[in-house]
């Protein structure tokens, strides 16, 4: 029972770890996809806490009972053959962007914040990237393992705080001159952009472990997890409404408010949160090519990150622009098609 409790964690904290990647770290996501709705905003997270519980832990289920070794397997199970290859060849392309634009991120923070140039910033990253991904999905775990709980207290302590503010119940009362549709449209969407992006992790992890169980419990305590995330920074980011839109990191805008201490751990914390993501996303990929390249999988990294830091020169700006609505449509498809697929048990 000890030793299914403590893997139910591994899992739960990579999938914690996975999902809040920079977007979710800054506040931007949970401002765009909830707080800017109002008081919906507050529901719809409940919504999108159930959709991580329920979808997160079936599609690591279908990955272990069909023995998946990349998301690429999942694919072709969920579309068929055919689509389900184009499926994957669209989201390596997606996949490499995010993952060119993560480390933009990283080598932003080290100049914004550190006083360490941007390519300095990449390069240590890039240098950090390659030597725990020679460890595998082992380095993913422990990493994951330490950065997510100094997450959830970090979280909590901005909770308190904002408990402590004369309108900490805005969440509640908050109007918004936004359609209900869209509003109850943004947790489908966020979930479904979220998982699709996720399953380079979650596939390989849940082929791994074969216990049901495990794998149940540890998507339940990942989902709610994640739901009490979302929610905290719902809260806090409804309090500094409509002003703290202007922010580039909203989080940041609220974390300066505490003290220069919390504001420097905060921003370290995006940095791990966004080197999470990174290796993750990097780990996802890597498996993905060696399927079909068959060449070694250092190279294969090597490769990737080389790629991500030529990217990471231009901004990601326009092509993300593109890609995420494209994607999110597609990954709406992709999220119907999971919850269709019946299990075997």
């Amino acid at each position: 029972m000890v030793k299914r409790t403590g893997k139910a964690l591994q899992i739960a904290s990579t999938y914690i770890g996975t999902i809040v990647g920079a977007g979710f770290a800054t506040g931007q996501e949970i401002l765009q996809f909830f707080t800017r709705f109002g008081y919906w905003g507050t529901l719809t997270i409940a919504v999108a806490t159930a959709l991580f519980i329920w979808l997160g832990g079936k599609m690591m289920l279908i990955a272990s009972e069909i023995g998946a070794k990349s998301y690429e397997d999942l694919n072709i199970a969920l579309f068929g053959d055919k689509y389900g290859k184009w499926i994957s060849h669209f989201m390596l392309v997606v996949l490499l962007g995010v993952t060119a634009v993560m480390l933009a991120g990283a080598g932003t923070i080290f100049y914004e914040n550190w006083n360490v140039s941007y390519q300095t910033g990449l390069l240590v990253t890039i240098a950090a990237c390659y030597f725990l991904l020679r460890k595998g999905m082992k380095a993913i775990l422990t990493v994951n393992a330490i950065v997510v709980p100094v997450m959830l207290l970090f979280t909590a302590l901005i909770m308190l705080d904002t408990f402590q503010t004369p309108e900490a119940d805005r969440f509640i009362t908050i109007a918004t001159d936004h359609s209900v549709w869209a509003a109850w449209a943004s947790p489908f969407l966020y979930t479904a952009f979220n998982l699709s992006m996720a399953q380079a992790v979650l596939v390989p992890l849940g082929s791994e472990i074969k216990d049901r169980k495990t794998i149940v419990l540890g998507s339940w305590i990942g989902g709610i997890g994640i739901g009490i995330m979302l929610l905290a920074g719902h809260i806090a980011l409804s309090v500094h409404m409509p002003g703290i839109q202007q922010f580039a990191i909203p989080m940041g805008g609220i974390a300066k408010q505490l003290g220069h201490i919390v504001q420097y751990i905060y921003i370290f914390l995006i940095f791990a949160e966004i080197f999470t993501t990174l290796i993750a996303d990097i780990y996802g990929l890597t498996l993905q090519l060696q399927e079909r390249l068959k060449w070694s999988r250092p190279f294969i990294t090597l490769g990737i990150l080389a790629f991500c830091y030529f990217a990471s020169q231009i901004g990601f700006g326009p092509l993300l622009s593109t890609l995420y609505p494209i994607f999110g449509l597609i990954s709406l498809g992709w999220l119907y098609l999971v919850i269709r697929r019946r299990m075997a048990h």
